[in-house]
């Protein structure tokens, strides 16, 4: 009888610290919500996550503050966010860079895989790989099959731009050159701004950069657009065909932005966050605030984006791997 007694009053125990969980859930939130971005104000993922934060405060009636906390790629912050309380009052909106960190720093203090929740992503920006247009036309290079002509009977006199070592545009890079075989040179610069300006005045070729960063440049004739990253055409460049259409078949590298959540979260919470989060991205204001970023809102549910952001674990870590990319 004892022993019931204690198997009884074991389950009751356990039902009632199932309680606060569902309810944590239901009331969520109950006071303010920090959004962070770990990168300085005034980028793309800040915009972003500002646009998603006004809304998200309309939808649960509670302020949501932004707070830019960057350093390291946003692996500063990263750390902070897995040692926080997962109750959904501190979450992140970080960039590609969360699943390129963990194989370009090997002395990271936190797990990406199990430290953090995946949440949703808020929204793709697709890349475009862009050449100089004098350097495009006397060389006769009209589309991306011509940039592999010319690189392979070329080899090492093709150099192209990034942001910087390790960034998402570096690796578009990378991608490129093992998916093609085209022997490249990578040339890094402190920032998109100082790369923009030399691929427009030819002193590099070629570059992989968002859309909304080359469209301007794109329109009135400085360069050449020749194709976009992503598997689908870009809105914004609808006449140009993707690197997949154009003859990588399978190439894709397209900047995307998440939302995050410290590890082991109630999944009811989790299922509340990513719905709500799901439910504003469809309304159509924010339809046409991100479109005006160049950026398509994020669809995938929740599972969806925890599969995604593991498969872009590995296939970045690979691209790194095979090119041998290091952080001094």
């Amino acid at each position: 009888m004892n022993t019931w007694l204690r198997i009884a009053a074991s389950l009751g125990l356990s039902a009632l610290c199932m309680l606060p969980l569902s309810a944590r859930a239901q009331g969520f939130p109950d006071r303010p919500v920090r959004l962070v971005v770990p990168f300085p104000a005034g980028g793309t993922t800040d915009i972003l996550a500002r646009l998603l934060a006004n809304a998200l405060g309309e939808e649960w009636k509670q302020p949501v503050v932004i707070e830019n906390k960057p350093g390291a790629s946003g692996t500063i912050f990263s750390e902070q966010l897995a040692r926080t309380p997962a109750d959904g009052h501190t979450l992140m909106v970080t960039a590609t860079h969360h699943v390129i960190n963990p194989a370009l720093y090997k002395d990271l203090r936190y797990d990406s895989r199990t430290d953090f929740t995946p949440i949703a992503q808020v929204a793709a920006v697709p890349n475009v790989l862009v050449a100089n247009t004098d350097f495009a036309q006397s060389n006769h290079i009209a589309n991306v099959s011509d940039l592999i002509a010319y690189g392979k009977a070329n080899p090492g006199k093709v150099n192209f731009g990034s942001a910087g070592t390790g960034g998402a545009n570096h690796l578009s890079g990378e991608l490129f050159k093992s998916m093609t075989g085209v022997s490249m040179v990578h040339i890094p610069y402190k920032g998109a701004a100082p790369a923009l300006n030399d691929l427009l005045g030819n002193q590099i070729p070629i570059m992989f950069d968002s859309v909304p960063g080359v469209l301007s440049h794109i329109k009135g004739g400085k360069l050449r657009a020749l194709g976009v990253t992503s598997l689908a055409r870009s809105p914004a460049l609808p006449d140009v065909p993707t690197l997949d259409e154009a003859g990588v078949p399978g190439f894709e590298a397209t900047a995307w932005f998440g939302l995050y959540a410290p590890g082991g979260m109630d999944p009811e919470l989790v299922g509340k966050l990513s719905n709500d989060v799901l439910a504003v991205l469809r309304t159509p204001s924010i339809q046409e605030q991100f479109a005006q970023q160049g950026a398509v809102p994020g669809t995938m549910t929740q599972a969806e984006f925890a599969r995604f952001v593991d498969a872009e674990m590995d296939k970045w870590a690979k691209v790194i791997d095979d090119a041998h990319i290091t952080i001094q």
